[in-house]
């Protein structure tokens, strides 16, 4: 099979950044005069400074869509604005062909005191557009971006949401040769999210996708290439998404205490996951479907009974996923010398693939007055072959079936498993 041409390349690129503005100012004064003479000092780092992108190299054809992950300050949006050609790097070489379309900042690329129409025409012209070709397009600009009666409208008065869905859709129905995404299909609504993932799959066959986003399902949906960065440097490279992905929510791992509220009463003197992967790194790992067992153990410092235990579980981006069922007075816990220690298990775990983490919150009487609530005291990874967007990948079963009447007046259809 013929490979398709390379449209972005890019050769051993670095940019550096200073942490002080006076001496930001000083050291380009000084670079203005080195490099005339060439600047031999280009890969070096000078007092106050630090490497924002190092020895970055990859080749990315028609028809391939890179993934580019990595937490906050890992170097994302200063390559992205290398290869837009917004900033210049100290070092090595970027080759790009063709046309480039980005949408690398909310608005960016937009004239805010102009109308939508008219920043159409302005962002077509930059793309390379002839006023002709534009115009053709215009209708069907309007028409995927829904803002038609707010098109003569300035720009500055749109909402984020509005903003996405006219740059997604100059960026998409002029077809560039080259797409940047950087994040802002994490603004606007599923529909709208929908409609412009379907239009990347229609694209892609015949452009260059540079995709950045927080939202794993996204980039292991879009990607067939993908680079994890942290620190600014390569820490994985290569076509196996979900290896990168799973890097990435190990990176996510924090296991320190946050303590919210404490009145002193109680104290935790130990937390872990049980039955956990014999191979888990820094962070426990547990097969989707299999139990989740906790380990508690508390020392009582003042004279209370038996506390109420609340555990919640949040994904990685904080929000609530789920909280299991409080201890119940049936089968109550036993204080042992000032100690209260327990295991609490789920059966058959069906959270969805990806980083999860444990908060506990312990309270008494019948109000439920809170004593004690400590936030991440726990994380853990759940493996499974697939990224989904849910919460919870539900365990099912498909049977084939007929429908057969059935002659008896009461039972009506009956299902006849074949």
């Amino acid at each position: 099979m013929e490979q398709k041409e390379v449209l972005v390349k890019v050769e051993g690129l670095s940019k550096k950044f200073c942490k002080d503005l006076k001496t930001s100012l000083w050291y380009g004064v000084k670079d203005l005069f080195s490099n005339v003479k060439g600047n031999k000092e280009e890969r070096l780092l000078r007092d106050q400074e630090f490497w924002a992108v190092k020895d970055i190299s990859f080749e990315l054809r028609r028809g391939e869509c890179l993934g580019l992950i990595g937490h906050n300050g890992a170097g994302k949006s200063t390559l992205l604005k290398i290869l837009n050609g917004l900033i210049n790097p100290d070092a090595g070489k970027v080759t790009v062909k063709g046309r480039v379309g980005a949408l690398i900042e909310l608005g960016a690329g937009f004239n805010p005191i102009l109308t939508g129409r008219e920043n159409v025409f302005n962002n077509g012209a930059i793309l390379g557009f002839t006023r002709k070709e534009i115009n053709d397009k215009l209708e069907e600009i309007i028409d995927f971006a829904e803002i038609r009666e707010f098109i003569d409208m300035p720009v500055q008065n749109y909402s984020s949401g509005m903003k996405v869905r006219l740059g997604f859709a100059i960026a998409a129905q002029m077809e560039p040769d080259v797409l940047i995404i950087d994040e802002v299909l994490a603004v606007g609504d599923m529909g709208f999210k929908l409609k412009c993932f379907k239009t990347i799959d229609e694209i892609l066959p015949k452009t260059a996708i540079i995709f950045v986003s927080h939202s794993m399902p996204q980039v292991s949906r879009l990607c067939s290439e993908i680079i994890l960065l942290s620190n600014g440097k390569v820490n994985y490279q290569g076509d196996d998404v979900a290896k990168a992905i799973d890097l990435y929510y190990t990176q996510f791992a924090n296991n320190e205490t946050n303590i919210m509220f404490d009145d002193g009463s109680i104290i935790l003197e130990k937390v872990e996951l049980l039955d956990t992967n014999e191979n888990s790194g820094d962070i426990p790992q547990i097969q989707w479907g299999r139990d989740l067992k906790l380990y508690f153990a508390f020392i009582i410092k003042k004279g209370i009974t038996v506390p109420q235990f609340t555990i919640n579980i949040f994904d990685k981006e904080q929000r609530p996923i789920a909280i299991l069922e409080e201890n119940k007075e049936s089968s109550p816990l036993t204080l042992i010398d000032n100690k209260i220690k327990f295991i609490v298990t789920h059966r058959n775990l069906q959270l969805s693939k990806g980083i999860y983490f444990i908060s506990i919150h312990v309270s008494q009487g019948k109000l439920k007055a809170p004593i004690l609530r400590l936030n991440d005291i726990l994380s853990f990874q759940i493996l499974h072959e697939k990224d989904i967007w849910h919460p919870f990948l539900l365990s099912s079963e498909f049977k084939n079936f007929e429908l057969k009447q059935d002659d008896s007046q009461n039972k009506g259809l009956k299902i006849s498993e074949t």
